[in-house]
């Protein structure tokens, strides 16, 4: 995990009042790459799923852009996660609004 995304992970654990050992928990399974295999589905509800795609979005412009092979590794989790083409569409679009619109915060 970059230096950016460790800066996301820890602003996600704080938006989301994450409790220390939550956190640790969090910051221990970071430390190994990650496949989107390695993704617990049956423990992901319906909206966890969609909250999960459009944290990915965000990553993909921590460096201020998104790059081709970003936007393949988001087609494939929408698939993974079992998000329908059209909805996925427009999860991705809203994200990457709020995405560019607060790129000077990342």
């Amino acid at each position: 995990v970059a230096d950016e995304e460790k800066e996301v992970i820890e602003a996600l654990l704080q938006a989301f009042e994450a409790s220390p050992r939550e956190a640790a928990e969090v910051r221990k399974y970071a430390e190994s790459e990650r496949t989107l295999e390695d993704i617990p589905l049956t423990d992901m509800s319906f909206d966890d799923r969609r909250v999960l795609l459009q944290h990915a979005v965000l990553l993909t412009y921590i460096d201020g852009e998104q790059h081709e092979k970003e936007k393949q590794v988001l087609e494939a989790l929408c698939e993974r996660l079992r998000i329908p083409d059209l909805e996925a569409k427009g999860l991705i679009a809203a994200a990457e609004e709020r995405a560019k619109k607060f790129l000077n915060l990342l």
